[in-house]
């Protein structure tokens, strides 16, 4: 089932040095949450500056739902310091409330009224809260409160180069695309390895259901927990952070034209569904536009390609512009083991599975094609623990043991950690290959296994209490180490002016800014 990647590896083995400079970001969301676990009501603090133009710190779609964001990074270790500085400042900043350290919120009912992030009064950040409008009456809030971490990802100039003979980015830009594209259809075909490794969602409290029948057989505890036995990711099951509505979009990822030309028709596709609920109600708008995506970011996918926008662009114009720059990788939950939801182990494991998906061959998908790996996804989310599990390759009947593929996986990745090693004189890639290949034949070793047991002791609220309370204690005490104080105050004054000087730029109304951007 595992492509023959061994002539790949072999002229990577040859150019150690094409993957010296692999660049990486990461983006965190995390809930504030009160003592008790309730989701805060406060607004965004004032004392982390504006949320609307900060660099590091920001919300996502809850005014209580932060998110971090650190920025572009060669090294791990600095990239991670960076990232705990952010939450050690945070933490300082949050009083008595904490940062909810899981994937899925807990003491969140459907009916509760969760307010959508606030980012001013100019008409960009009225648009920006809008939006969050309309994916609330679309999708319901609740959804829109499971948080996340995105990786970001992009290979040196030297990687093109060596591998496609490119000369240079602008030249290159459609060489580069079509590798880039060849690792997102890869990720589609083996990228449920990572919920298998590092899912830790496998429960969710009962008010998540919202009162609904569920067709998946879940156990239930005396406090109220709903879980799947062998479930490792519920976040990304469609009781999760999914769309069914853009199933049938028919994008696909075999080379950039097409990608772009599917997205911007979604944008533009008028939807039945959501022309339901309207553009106003009693003189309140509802929903930026009543199309099957507002805006390109509503398309839900475990992988997007990216280029850093203009302003003014948008994300499709951008990839037109100067083709795939990088990739954000968004199947990652949440680590509750970690005081900053992700660890190095993790990161490791991310730059040899992009080096592997890039390298290895990847036959052009149909949209069939994209919906039939949908099925192995789903096996792992809902039972990828299960002895015995098999997986099929794309729409084929033949089965596998999940077991027997994830270890012919790590073998390639094993190669892939050597090379990377080989130029710093260390062991730190082959180590994280030895300890996470130890998951395929003892599955009690994943995230999800072992924050399931966890759970089932102490409910989904107790475990994230304890968890948040021991974080908060820890990050409080720890002294910031690349960030001071002198800098986050800076970028705290920066941010606002930033915002208020955005705001005195508005020249129209807001209806009319709307006719031309939505």
């Amino acid at each position: 089932m595992i492509p023959d990647v061994s002539q790949a590896l072999a002229w990577l083995e040859k150019h150690p040095e094409a993957v010296k400079g692999i660049c990486r970001g990461l983006e965190r969301e995390t809930l504030r949450v009160t003592p008790e676990g309730d989701l805060a009501t406060t607004g965004h603090p004032e004392s982390l500056g504006s949320a609307f133009t900060h660099k590091w710190i920001t919300t996502d779609f809850a005014e209580a739902l932060l998110e971090f964001i650190t920025p572009v990074d060669g090294d791990i270790d600095h990239m991670l310091t960076f990232l705990r500085d952010i939450h050690r400042h945070t933490a300082r900043e949050l009083g008595e409330e904490r940062m909810w350290p899981l994937s899925m919120p807990c003491y969140i009912d459907d009916g509760q009224n969760i307010e959508l992030a606030q980012y001013g009064s100019s008409n960009a950040g009225r648009f920006k809260t809008l939006y969050r409008e309309g994916l609330k009456n679309r999708y319901g809030a609740l959804m829109q409160t499971i948080s996340g971490v995105h990786y970001n990802f992009s290979l040196p100039m030297a990687f093109w180069q060596a591998k496609c003979g490119v000369q240079d980015a602008e030249s290159g830009k459609e060489a580069i695309s079509a590798g880039y594209f060849r690792l997102i259809r890869n990720y589609y075909r083996f990228g449920w390895v990572i919920p298998y490794l590092f899912g830790a969602s496998p429960a969710i409290c009962s008010s998540f259901l919202q009162g609904k029948e569920s067709a998946l057989p879940f156990e239930k505890t005396e406090c109220g927990m709903y879980y799947l036995p062998y479930a490792t990711s519920l976040r990304l099951s469609d009781l999760g952070y999914t769309n069914k509505s853009q199933s049938n979009l028919g994008i696909t990822f075999n080379d950039l034209n097409t990608y772009v030309d599917a997205l911007k028709r979604a944008i533009k596709t008028p939807s039945e569904e959501y022309a339901e609920i309207g553009l106003m109600k009693d003189g309140k708008h509802l929903q930026l536009n009543t199309n099957v995506l507002q805006i390109e970011n509503e398309l839900y996918a475990p992988i997007r390609p990216k280029r850093v926008t203009r302003d003014g662009e948008s994300p499709s114009d951008a990839l037109l512009r100067g083709g795939i720059e990088y990739i954000e990788v968004r199947s990652l939950d949440i680590n509750p083991f970690s005081p900053i939801g992700v660890d190095e182990q993790q990161v490791r494991f991310l730059d040899l599975f992009m080096i592997w998906c890039v390298l290895a061959d990847a036959p052009e998908m149909s949209s069939d094609e994209l919906l039939c790996t949908r099925t192995n996804w789903n096996r792992v989310i809902l039972e990828g623990r299960k002895p015995g599990l098999t997986l099929g390759m794309g729409c084929e009947t033949a089965q596998h043991p999940l077991s027997k593929v994830g270890k012919d996986l790590f073998t390639d990745l094993r190669r892939v950690a050597e090379t990377l090693d080989g130029m710093t004189d260390s062991q730190e890639y082959q180590q994280v290959c030895d300890q996470l290949v130890a998951s395929f034949d003892d599955p009690e070793l994943t995230y999800s296994a072992r924050i399931l047991r966890s759970m089932i002791d102490n409910g989904i609220g107790g475990t994230g209490l304890a968890l948040a309370e021991q974080y908060r204690q820890m990050l409080i005490q720890e002294p910031l180490e690349i960030l001071t104080a002198d800098a986050l105050q800076k970028e705290h004054d920066a941010s606002w002016q930033r915002q208020r000087d955005i705001e005195a730029a508005d020249t129209e109304s807001f209806e009319s800014f709307l006719a031309k951007t939505a």
